[in-house]
């Protein structure tokens, strides 16, 4: 018995392609959409490239401040960093531009101990730069207390300047403040000097620029004025957590003449170098590494290389400046010039996202775009599937022809498949598989049920819709004679 499908055949042909562009896009767009916004926050947190010019708060024309900061001008310049430096009139000046977002003050010299009690917000240390000793001379017998000077005239300096604050905040933990009998004149070093010498005057407050060795050499010298001993120096340190109890050696000034003829004790603030906290680090380390060349020499009252150090006083170390501290610069501006440098570091961080996302992701893409070529292939298997299972099981004509539209359904959608070549067999395959399944299912149907009736087997001729079944049913007889 000779059986055909009188099913016209699906005009749907399979189109096959060198690449499925569709599928390539979709397995690779969610990793570059990823990469994208691995490299937009990588973007966001680069730091700008670091200003040319920069301004710095020194102190009044002349000082130690002032001229500490000329110095910082030229060592910048080397790195292609202008600096302008702004007169002042010393730490409470400083610290009032820097703290004023209006100004277009960077960095400046800070006092410890000028500050209220809450520093201003917005505003790290770069480091300590320096000490600022306090030295004061008097008239009059031994003194041993600030209390002493109680009623008497004194100079504490001009007003804005550091020297003043720290004398009035020592006067006041002995008892005297403005407004008392105690006359407190703003007075400038000179002035205050020539003032002691004529009598003028009972006692002067020398701090920073005024407490010059030549200053100090001068009244050491001259009848009747005493050097006071800070003999409750340690005692003002604990009190005072940003002073620090030092000691100005014996013969300091004058070996030969032995002056001072005594270790006299003294008490010393430090000088902070104070920035915004937008400071660039590219810039925070140039400023540190000018700090390390101006402030590191020793002198009569500190060691070499004592200063610039991360001394945690009235303002915060800023992160770079305690990264700086801890291991130095980076390898970049160890390695390269400045300019370079920097563009390096910023080109860095676009690396990261790329090498960690990007370059991993690419390598997720074959694979991708093969399960997503495959599964439009294997999808259809769980169809085919349960077809077969039911054709297995008892079913009427009804229900076997159903099953063969369904069959038909997946035919035609799998022929309109657009699939690249190279996976033409897995194609195949399947087709080969949907042929299995329509042949197990006419041969299960053309084979008669036991104890039914044996022309059951054979399908009615009225089954219109079923050309195949109704030839295939039907025997053809030849003639005894033609045989």
């Amino acid at each position: 018995m000779k059986r055909f499908s009188g099913r016209k055949r699906p005009r749907l042909v399979a189109r096959f392609v060198a690449i499925s562009w569709r599928d390539l896009a979709v397995s690779f767009g969610p990793i570059l959409l990823i990469s994208a916004a691995a490299i937009y926050l990588a973007v966001r947190l680069i730091q700008p490239a670091p200003p040319s010019t920069m301004t710095i708060s020194a102190g009044p024309p002349g000082s130690s401040f002032w001229n500490a900061a000329q110095k910082y001008k030229d060592i910048l310049a080397r790195n292609g960093i202008t600096l302008k430096v702004l007169p002042s009139q010393g730490s409470l000046d400083n610290l009032t531009r820097l703290s004023d977002p209006h100004s277009d003050v960077d960095v400046g010299f800070v006092q410890d101990g000028v500050s209220t009690p809450k520093p201003p917000e917005g505003l790290v240390s770069l480091g300590s730069v320096a000490y600022v000793p306090l030295a004061i001379f008097y008239h009059g017998p031994t003194a041993t207390r600030l209390s002493e000077f109680k009623g008497e005239r004194l100079s504490i300096g001009s007003e804005g300047s550091g020297s003043r604050q720290l004398a009035l905040a020592l006067l006041k933990q002995n008892g005297i403040e403005p407004g008392g009998t105690t006359k407190l004149l703003s007075l400038s070093a000179d002035e205050a000097a020539d003032e002691l010498v004529a009598g003028k005057v009972d006692a002067v407050f020398l701090a920073g620029d005024s407490a010059q060795p030549a200053m100090m050499g001068r009244l050491l010298r001259t009848p009747n004025i005493q050097f006071f001993d800070f003999v409750q120096a340690q005692a003002y340190a604990k009190r005072f957590p940003y002073l620090t109890a030092i000691d100005l050696p014996m013969g300091a000034f004058d070996l030969g003449k032995n002056l001072p003829p005594q270790t006299l004790h003294m008490v010393a603030p430090t000088v902070e170098l104070v920035a915004r906290d937008s400071l660039h680090p590219a810039l925070s380390d140039l400023l540190i590494e000018a700090a390390k060349d101006v402030h590191g020499k020793a002198s009569l009252l500190q060691r070499a290389g004592e200063f610039p150090s991360p001394r945690v006083q009235d303002f915060p170390i800023s992160d770079d400046a305690a990264r700086y501290y801890k291991s130095g610069k980076s390898f970049l501006y160890r390695s390269l010039p400045f300019w370079v440098a920097s563009l390096a570091d910023r080109l860095v961080v676009l690396l990261v996202p790329i090498i960690v996302v990007l370059i991993p992701g690419l390598r997720l893409v074959p694979s991708l775009y093969a399960w997503r070529v495959k599964s439009r292939i294997y999808r259809w298997y769980g169809s085919l599937i349960a077809i077969e299972r039911s054709a297995l099981s008892d079913t009427s004509t009804e229900e076997r022809r159903n099953l063969r539209q369904r069959l038909d359904a997946i035919e035609d959608s799998v022929n309109g498949l657009k699939m690249p070549l190279a996976y033409a067999d897995q194609f195949y395959v399947l087709r080969e598989h949907i042929g299995f399944v329509r042949e197990r299912l006419l041969h299960e149907r053309a084979a008669p049920e036991a104890g039914d009736d044996p022309s059951a087997g054979e399908p009615a001729g009225k089954d219109e819709d079923d050309e195949d079944n109704r030839r295939g049913g039907e025997a053809e007889h030849v003639p005894p004679d033609e045989a």
